[in-house]
Formats: C-alpha cells, structure tokens, sequence
C-alpha cells in the first residue's frame, strides 16, 4: 500500500538540473564565511540596514539572535554573530515585501508550484490576510474582523479542546506566557510546540535519570572541561557560535570526541573569523577523534565505551560519587558486563579498538561534558540515547562540579524559554497551581495534545480550529502528507508569521494570517518602545530588544496579537499586558520559580542564571532524590534486504524550515537540496551511479511513502545509511512512528530503499 499525495498545493518534487558536487570542506567558517554573511545581509538588508542591525545582534543593549539559542559571552564581541545567525538576520530584516498587491497577483495554487527558497524571498508579509471558504487568493482583512472571526469561531466550539494552539520556539518569554494562559483561561492544554519535535526526548530523558529537563552546565563550565563529548552534532551549521567555545578548548588541550554519521567540516578545524589566522591561515584543529558511528548506533556505542571503561579503568570511576548520589549502578554493571563486544561492534559500526581508545580519553577527564542535539532525539530509542550518556557521566561523576555536565544543545533561541514559560501539554501540578492563584481561576488539569497527537486528532475530525503563534507547523511536522489532510480538515487555520511559508498554503476551510513584528524591529507600545526576554540553552534569562523600523505600519507585536485575541474570544481586558510588558513580567515573577524580581534583574547587562538544582547542589530531584543509572537493549532496526537507513539533516544554507539558499558549501553540495548522500560502495552495490535520478520509499508498519525526484550523491557515510535534508524528506517520516516515551518523531532512522526513475 502507498500513502498518495491527495492535498493540494503540497512542495513540487523536481530534480535539480544544475547541481555540482564537489570536495566536502575541511574548515568551518574562515573569509568565506565573512563574505557570504555579509553579502547576504546588504543585498537583502541594505548597507545601512545590515550594519545597524549585525551592530545590535547578541549585543547587551540589543536584540537576540533569531536563530540558535548557543549563549552569549559574558565579554562580547564588536561582531558577536555567525554566518547563519547574519542570515537568519538577512531573513528578517529583508527590504522586499509580500503585500496584498502580491497576493492578488498570485493564487494559492500557483504560490505552492514555487518552492520553498522563492516563498521566502518574496519578503515580509505587511497585512493579515485572510483565505475565504472556496477563494482561491487570500484577500486583506483588518485587524479587528480578523480578532472577530477567530474569536467567533472559538466562542463556537463545544468543547475548548476542539481548538489546537501550537508555538515556534522564536516566541518571547512574555508572549508564550500570555498565550499559555489565554489558552488555559479558554479550558485546554493543547499546547503543543516545537520541542515535541526535537528534545522532547532529551526533557523526559533526563527528568527520569537526574531530576530536571535541563542542560546542567553553564558556558564557563567549557573554560574547565578537559574533554568535551559532540554527539549527534553538527554544530558548524547548526550552532556555530559554540565553535569558537570548541576553539578556546581546543587551544588549551582540551580533548574533543566527534561522533557522528557524517564527519563534519565545523568539527574538523575552525577558522576563526575575528583572527588573522582565521583568514589567511589553517584555523584551529577542533576534534581530536573522530567516530562515524553508523546512524542510530549510538546506544551500541556508548554501552561500548562503558564496558570498556568498566573491564579496563576501572579506578578511573567515581565510586564515592555513585555510592553517594545513584541508584541503579549493579543493574548497568551486569547489563554492560553481558553485552557481547561483537554486537557492540556490529551495531555501533566502530572498531573495538578504537572504542577502547575513546574510553581511555574518558577516563583520564576530570571534567567532561557532553553534547548533543538532534541526531540522538529523533529515534525510536531516542531517551535511551539520551539516558546512555547521563550513565557515561554518572560513572566519573561528571554533575555538579565545574567543567561538568550535560549539555542538550537546544535550536531555535528561545525554544528552552517557551517550555519554561508553561508551552506544554503536560504541565506540572504545581505550575498549574501557581498560575491559577495568581489569576484567580482553575487551570485544565487534562493533558492536552502533543505535536503528534494533534495532527492525529486534526485528521480524525476532532479539531476545529488550528493556531500557530509562530513557526511554519506543516514544512515541520512528520508525514507531510498526513499532516496536510489533518491540517485541511479544519474549519479555521490562523498563523502568526513574519514571511510567507508553506503552512499559509494546505488550509482549513478558512485562513488567517497575522503578520507580526520580528525580533529585530523596534516595538514601540502605549508606554514607549519595549523589549522582551529570551532562556538560551544553558538557562540564562535576558533582555532581547530590536532597533530596526518595521517592516509595515501594521504589524503587530505578538503580545499586543494575543492580548487582542484574548479580548475577542473571551472579553478579557489585557491592554495593560500589550501597552507595557513589564506589566507581563511582574506575573512571570509571581508564577514562576526563579524569576523573582525579574522586571529588575533582566535589565542586569547580562541577564541572569536561573537557579539549577543538578549544577549548583548537586542535587537530583528524582522520587528517590538519587540519579538513576538506567538499563537499555542495542536497538535492532528491520532494515531488509537492499535497505537502508536514512537520517535527516540540514544544510548549510537552511536554519530549520527556513531554506536560504540552494547550496551546503561544507559538504561541496551547490545548486540543488534533492539529493541522497550514500556511501560508495553501497552505490556499487546497488549498481547506482552519482547524478543517478532516483525515488525514495520508506518502510513501516506495510505502508510505503514515497519522495520523488531526488539525486545520487557519493558520500563519506557508514555504510547501509544514507542521508537527505528536510523539509523535503519529512514526507517519508511515519506519523505513527515516534519515539518510546517523548513522542517525537523518529526523522533521524527511516527504513528506506532506493529506486531509479527514468529521466
């Protein structure tokens, strides 16, 4: 059986005819770097545009990066961006416009045979927008009949759960904390969001293991660490301000492990930019081993690296600790002990003896951190990933001393802010108390839906109206093809947004758009201009504020967007919360532990560190008050025959859906993303050839799902895996195939096979 492509107006599937292939690089950033951030930015922004706004970006009196969430350094730089951050700037702070002149001129079906690069090139939307029931172009609506039909259509439902309110993680502090209650006020959690989608599984992971959901090392603990794990990382493009953190220890003779599938270029060396040497010279050799683990061999690996540190150095492990602080220590022993080193090998793809070396590295550190993002939490086994480095850790007693910990390396810069804030389905009882004291009603006590489940239960029939505050929810989500069905079985789909994104074209019956100001454009209230505040992935608060003019007179800022929906759906008067968010904050404060006093301490040059219990006390908030070592199979993927398994990734031109450009410069990929890296002798193997046309189709469950139209690329990748970006290959991602317990889907190990189509 194979899924079809019924929704209209889904990507185009074409081959790219011009891609070159060439050298992957062997360096990350250097003159390149600087010439295309630049370049970027004043052919998007304009001179006086791009200087202003790469002057203000990351800076304590200016606005927060909208793109990764990697901290700040306490002594910042003149130039404290990176190449992707300055495009991600170039993004927003674009002089081109999508006005409704534009969308007259183009139809909802001849905007979706475009792909996703030109979507985002037509610029900042200016106007709501507003799709009626059978219109084939959207039309401009103002503000107030905008509020009116969503808050009509709410005030319908008949049950507030019929109702889905999602969240990108670029929303404020102030904005997700308003729209949480708004929601709850309306008698619902489904508050699904972004991390439901990436380190979902990194939360519930470590909640189990040590008692908190968060990272628990601090962007010092790096100036102390002797030996820095990068697992699952691909920080060059993803993060790549952390590589001059790399750099720093690095220099200093830090050992740095590498593993991953791919072996990349921002792993290999480092050419600074702000240094001579970076320009003219070799950079900073980073990685000092490097392990291209087969994808999902990770838990193979890590239990493989313990065995070893257990049967060969054994005096190197933290007794005192492990007897002091966890639970659990005989049950990994004897696990570690029975697993056979040929199972090991086989899984994890890696030598013994080169496991054996990694585990000799670890257990001369005194301080270790470990890194990971995404190539651990999108897996069937993801929170066994995850619980197999917090075991690694454990075992020297890595928690709670400086140049130690674990480090989830979250995406978007204020996705850690949001969860924080009350974005979750699931919220504690005790937040739910807080909140609901503080405003004086009985907050939903049932858990609402996650990402997963509310596409489901839009596709079911059960959801009536869609919300996004933020993100571009169906380039996102899994099952491409799923999640269109769902989305367009509701009767009303608003998205808050800044650009143009696929989601605004596969619709409920009806569709609004509500084009918000950006992060960094003034915003300027009853009270005066405001700011806002953002939670970077190592839990420090601060103040985010942007200095551009906005894109249009008729933006609004995304608190004024929901305090105005919170007026038209349930008559509440929150003009006070829109007209001064300090106002916001002072119940921030009230609610939620750690930001007491905040009006007074975001306004401290850097912020301020919310408390951690893991990092600051070594104290592990499980039932038990103990950290939990934790027992897990090695994974058996049912990969056939002529199979393969498949990771998503990302280039190097493209910050989550956001795609800007064609090329992935470190990988030598140029003119074309629909492409199929794969190792050489599996090409061999398969008798493909590079450039070969070919069609992908995954496995599960007797149900095939096809991508088309993608490109042979011969690649430095283990063999039996392969790899492709996303968005474009979301469509192969089951809905029903998430991980075990978190619910994220499994985007990074698809059992897929490859088919030549005739060209």
């Amino acid at each position: 059986m194979t899924q079809g492509r019924d929704p209209e107006f889904l990507a185009p599937e074409v081959l790219d005819q011009n891609l070159r292939v060439g050298r992957p690089e062997e360096s990350a950033g250097g003159l390149a770097a600087v010439r295309v951030a630049l370049t970027n930015s004043v052919q998007q922004m304009g001179v006086a545009r791009a200087v202003s706004a790469l002057l203000d970006v990351n800076q304590t009196t200016g606005f927060d990066c909208p793109g990764c969430a990697w901290p700040d350094p306490d002594n910042r730089s003149v130039a404290e961006f990176c190449e992707n951050g300055a495009k991600a700037i170039a993004e927003e702070g674009t002089r081109a416009r999508m006005t409704p002149e534009l969308f007259a001129a183009h139809s909802v079906e001849e905007l979706s045979r475009q792909t996703d690069l030109w979507l985002g090139q037509q610029g900042r939307l200016t106007h709501p927008m507003y799709l009626a029931a059978g219109a084939s172009h959207y039309a401009p609506i103002s503000w107030g009949d905008a509020f009116a039909k969503i808050g009509e259509r709410l005030k319908q439902l008949a049950s507030p759960n019929e109702a889905v309110f999602y969240t990108s993680g670029r929303t404020s502090n102030e904005a997700a904390f308003l729209y949480q209650l708004f929601v709850r006020l309306l008698g619902t959690n489904n508050l699904p969001d972004c991390s439901n989608m990436c380190h979902e599984s990194s939360g519930v992971a470590m909640t189990q293991a040590i008692g908190t959901a968060k990272g628990t090392v601090s962007l010092r603990d790096f100036d102390s660490a002797d030996c820095i794990v990068v697992i699952g990382q691909n920080p060059g493009t993803n993060h790549p301000r952390m590589l001059r953190t790399l750099q720093d220890a690095a220099r200093r003779g830090c050992a740095i492990i590498s593993i991953n599938p791919l072996a990349e270029a921002g792993l290999k060396r480092f050419r600074n930019p702000q240094e001579l040497s970076g320009i003219v010279g070799n950079g900073t050799q980073l990685a000092t081993h490097h392990l291209a683990v087969k994808v999902n061999g990770d838990v193979a690996l890590l239990k493989g690296i313990m065995k070893a540190l257990i049967q060969d150095h054994s005096s190197a492990l933290d007794h005192e600790f492990i007897a002091a602080h966890t639970e659990g220590f005989g049950a990994l022993d004897r696990d570690l002990q029975s697993e056979s080193w040929e199972q090991i090998v086989a899984a994890s793809g890696i030598a013994e003896a080169d496991i054996r070396e990694i585990a000799a590295v670890i257990a001369r550190s005194k301080a270790m951190i470990c890194c990971w993002a995404m190539g651990l939490t999108q897996h069937q086994n993801a929170v066994a990933n995850i619980q197999e480095i917090i075991n690694l850790l454990l075992l020297g007693g890595h928690f709670g001393r400086p140049g130690a910990g674990a480090c989830p390396v979250r995406g978007h810069s204020n996705v850690q802010g949001d969860r924080t804030m009350g974005i979750w389905e699931r919220p504690s009882s005790d937040f739910l108390r807080r909140l609901g004291a503080e405003f004086q009603f009985t907050p939903p006590r049932a858990h609402g839906y996650n990402t997963v489940e509310a596409i489901e239960a839009m596709h079911a029939g059960k959801v009536r109206v869609f919300f996004a505050l933020g993100g571009n929810f169906l380039s996102a989500a899994p099952d491409t093809t799923f999640t269109a069905r769902a989305l367009q079985q509701c009767e009303l789909t608003v998205q808050v947004s800044t650009k143009l994104n696929r989601s605004h074209l596969i619709t409920g019956t009806e569709a609004i758009i509500l084009p918000c100001l950006g992060r960094t454009e003034r915003d300027m209230q009853q009270s005066g201009a405001q700011f806002v505040s953002v939670e970077n992935s190592m839990g420090v608060v601060h103040a985010s504020q942007g200095r551009l003019d906005p894109a249009s007179p008729f933006l609004l800022s995304e608190p004024a967007i929901v305090a105005a929906l919170a007026q038209a759906t349930l008559s509440l008067n929150w003009a006070h919360f829109a007209a001064n968010y300090d106002s916001i904050r002072e119940r921030i404060a009230r609610v939620i532990p750690g930001f007491e006093d905040l009006n007074v301490r975001v306004r401290g040059a850097n912020g301020f560190e919310l408390p951690n219990a893991v990092r600051d006390r070594r104290e592990f908030l499980t039932p038990s008050r103990r950290a939990q070592f934790t027992v897990h199979a090695i994974p058996k993927l049912p990969v056939g025959a002529g199979q393969f398994v498949l990771t998503t990734i990302r280039s190097h031109d493209q910050y989550n859906t956001t795609i800007y450009g064609n090329n992935d410069r470190y990988r030598g990929i140029h003119a074309g993303r629909r492409v199929v890296l794969m190792n050489a002798l599996d090409m061999i193997g398969q008798k493909f050839a590079a450039g070969d046309a070919v069609d992908i189709v995954s496995h599960h469950l007797g149900i095939q799902r096809r991508a088309k139209n993608f490109r042979i690329v011969a690649y430095e990748i283990p063999r039996g895996c392969v790899a492709c970006y996303f968005p474009e290959t979301n469509v192969l991602v089951p809905i029903d195939s998430v991980a075990t317990a978190s619910h994220t889907p499994t985007s990074k190990s698809l059992i897929v096979s490859i088919e030549r189509v005739a060209q």
